[in-house]
Order: structure tokens, then sequence, then C-alpha cells
């Protein structure tokens, strides 16, 4: 697999000074790039960090549920992660997890879900994680269907659930990033929940793979360009990069992205997914939609999960909860109006 040359680019941004050690570390664990090869690999190597009960229950702050649900048409049932606040009386608003993972590996429990729960625990909301199928098994568009089916299912059971259908986010890490938008891309098209908002963090979105820095990236860092390439021919097979992929595997494929909610995005600047992140936010902007993108200079991909305590992972973490915050709090304010 030769790397994306379609661009001329100079050498890749340096690494945060607290990042680039660690990272070194990480990589000697997590080879790349990905291949075919080390799909295995990388399932084990994600599911040995999986969450527990004790770590997802927090000590009582949540009470969990496995409950397996209907899936989308001609497809099998899903399972989904229920994860409710015990702190407070419901109707709970929902964060609606669709985890990372490359298109091939992750489930429910990813580590990445300690950072729905942190944000979640703090404002009293309810997490539910969607363990939708993974390709090259499960090929496009299995994946997002199994996402829109879940949404669905918890948006239509809200009131047994204890939830508040009309606060539901939803968000990812990475491809689950790209499935979040994607969900919220089937959500307006075909009538269904209106979302309060998505929150995508350094999402997967395209997979013409063409952008600038897939190419600076190609062979750098954590989820490199070649990486991705790998995993959205996972996904799509021979049609990647060609004519017939929808908007709703490959978010950046939409040509309309008004009346979409609002978007939290962000990115490093030192990873391979940046220039289509940006990208994706001017777009919304330019269709009069919402969106506030942050680019972490020196980080790279998932940064703050392998390196919580960084200046940079601290700022990302208070940035995507000041911006929930503020939506939950607008939302307050228009529904006390309302009354």
């Amino acid at each position: 697999m030769a790397a994306p040359d379609r661009h001329r680019v100079g050498p890749p941004p340096p690494f945060d000074h607290e990042l680039a050690d660690p990272l070194r570390s990480v990589l000697r664990r997590l080879p790349m790039p990905l291949t075919p090869e080390l799909i295995p690999s990388r399932r084990a190597l994600t599911a040995a960090g999986n969450l527990s009960d004790a770590d997802i229950r927090r000590d009582g702050s949540f009470e969990i549920e496995e409950r397996p649900v209907p899936g989308p048409a001609d497809g099998p049932d899903l399972t989904l992660l229920i994860c409710r606040p015990t702190a407070t009386p419901g109707p709970h608003g929902v964060i609606y997890n669709t985890h990372g993972g490359g298109m091939v590996a992750g489930s429910t429990r990813t580590a990445e879900l300690a950072g729905e729960l942190d944000r979640a625990e703090e404002f009293q909301l309810a997490v539910v994680a969607v363990d939708y199928r993974l390709a090259p098994e499960h090929p496009d568009p299995a994946p997002v269907e199994d996402c829109y089916a879940g949404l669905l299912w918890v948006a239509g059971h809200a009131d047994e659930l204890g939830f508040d259908p009309d606060r539901i986010i939803v968000s990812g890490n990475s491809a689950g990033g790209a499935l979040a938008a994607g969900t919220a891309l089937l959500a307006r098209d075909r009538g269904g929940p209106a979302l309060l908002g998505q929150m995508l963090q350094c999402p997967m979105l395209d997979d013409r793979c063409d952008a600038p820095s897939i190419a600076q990236l190609a062979r750098v860092g954590l989820w490199d360009g070649l990486s991705d390439l790998a995993g959205w021919t996972a996904l799509l097979g021979d049609r990647r990069g060609g004519p017939a992929v929808s908007p709703y595997a490959a978010p950046a494929r939409a040509t309309d992205l008004a009346g979409l909610p609002p978007a939290f995005i962000d990115v490093g600047s030192a990873e391979a997914l940046r220039d289509e992140a940006i990208a994706f936010a001017s777009r919304i902007w330019q269709a009069g939609g919402e969106a506030e993108l942050h680019v972490w200079s020196g980080a790279f991909h998932s940064f703050d999960e392998w390196v919580p305590q960084a200046v940079v992972s601290r700022s990302a973490r208070a940035a995507r909860t000041a911006w929930l915050r503020r939506l939950l709090d607008r939302h307050a304010l228009s529904t006390a109006d309302q009354r």
C-alpha cells in the first residue's frame, strides 16, 4: 500500500513536549500502520483495556445493564450498554456513544467510554453505548445502520428508560466520530430523533483519504494516514474512494450539512485526520450551522486517552465539558421560556 502523495506538504508538525515520549511507548505496543493482518491483534489489545462493571459503576454513581434491542431491518438484534446516573431522579439526558476502533475493533466497554462517563457524571446524564457490527466481516452499511437503529430504540423507549428524548447527544471518537456524524445525518434525513448535539472527537470523516494531512502523516503518529486508508478499505472494500459511497458512511461526502445539531469537533495538529475535521467544521458554518472546532497543537490521535495528565489533554477534556455545559444550559433556558 503506497503512501498518499497527491499533495506536496512539509514535514509533520512537532509533537507536544509532553506527548512525544509517551507516543513512542504507545507505538511499541500498537504498531502502525494498521493492516488486515493486524486486525485480530488490534481487537485483542482493545479488548484487554475494556472497562469492567466496577469501572463503569464508579462506586455506585451509575447503574448498568446490557439490553438486546432490535437491529436495523433485515439485521440481527444489537446490544446496548445502558448506564444510568443514580444521584438524581430522571428523566436524564443521554450521551449516545458510538465507540472508536478504526471501524474494525472496539466495543461498548472500550476505554474511551471513561471520558463519556466523566461528562455524564458531572451533568447527571445517562450514557448508552451501542455494540455495532465491525468491518470487514460486516461492511457498510451495517455499522451506521446499527448505530441508527439503537438510537431509534433509545428515543422510542425514553419514558420506560427514564430518559429525556429532547436531550440526546451523539458522541464518538475516531471511527466512532464518523458513526456519530453519520447517525446525525440519518436522523435528519429520515425524520428521526431531534438530537441536541453531536460530539466528534478526532473523527474519521472522509474515505477518499486525500487531505494534505493524510499525506503529511502517512507513517507518523497514532492512526497514521496508511491506517486510515486500511480502516476505510475494511469498511467499504473496492468502493472506497469511488463514487458509490454514502455520506452516512463517510460524512465528508455529504453535499448538504444544513439542519444538523450543533457540533463539537476536535482534532490534533499532528494527526492524519486533522484537515478533514477542519474542512467538515468549515462546511457546517458555510451551510449556516453551528460548530465549535478545536485543533490541539502538537497532539496525536486520541492523545488524551493515552496521556491524560498532559496539559493539552486536560485542556481538551475541559473544552468538551464546557461545550456540553453550554449546550445543556441553552436547552434548559429554551425549555423554561416555553413554559
